[in-house]
């Protein structure tokens, strides 16, 4: 599976991600707001990019490739939520939302489903910020959500309705 964007490639993960996704995963900025700590070894990214090749290549999960190297990955490990990591080296240049965008795209054009939601981090404004230019909603809170290296975190949740993204790709 493949998707092609004005300046990235999405696609289905393969066995030689794994030094790519290991620069993104253990990197403390990049993990900051992920739902695990920064990887300490190849081994644990190998275990993390085993469960991502297992889901298979219709599985709409993708490494994100800039210029033939991978930076990060977005998609829908598991439906309807979407998730996204980018190398920091990456960040501001609009990269996240276009990956994000191509993936809600491909969700909506291939899957039977409504609906898509996301769990951010309430002090990840960039990400919020980058959800909600997308037409996510926030829908609700919850404190203590997340426990990560020992740390609670807590969650706002957002929502993106099929209609809702039909609608502002008309405009």
């Amino acid at each position: 599976m493949e998707i092609r964007t004005p300046r990235l490639t999405l696609r289905s993960a393969r066995p030689d991600d794994l030094k790519a996704m290991h620069a993104v995963l253990s990197d403390p900025r990049a993990t900051r707001w992920w739902s695990t700590p920064p990887h300490d070894s190849l081994e644990q990214t190998a275990t993390w990019l085993d469960s991502m090749i297992a889901n298979g290549p219709d599985q709409p999960d993708f490494v994100i490739e800039r210029d033939g190297v991978v930076i990060g990955k977005a998609g829908f490990w598991k439906l309807p939520e979407v998730g996204y990591i980018l190398h920091p080296d990456h960040w501001g240049q609009g990269f996240a939302g276009e990956a994000v965008a191509a993936s809600i795209d491909h969700v909506f054009g291939t899957r039977d489903v409504d609906d898509l939601t996301a769990d951010v981090d309430p002090e990840n404004t960039a990400s919020i910020r980058l959800l909600e230019r997308l037409g996510f909603v926030k829908t609700g809170f919850a404190e203590r959500t997340w426990e990560v290296g020992g740390e609670w975190k807590d969650s706002l949740y957002y929502g993106l309705s099929r209609a809702d993204w039909s609608a502002r790709q008309r405009t």
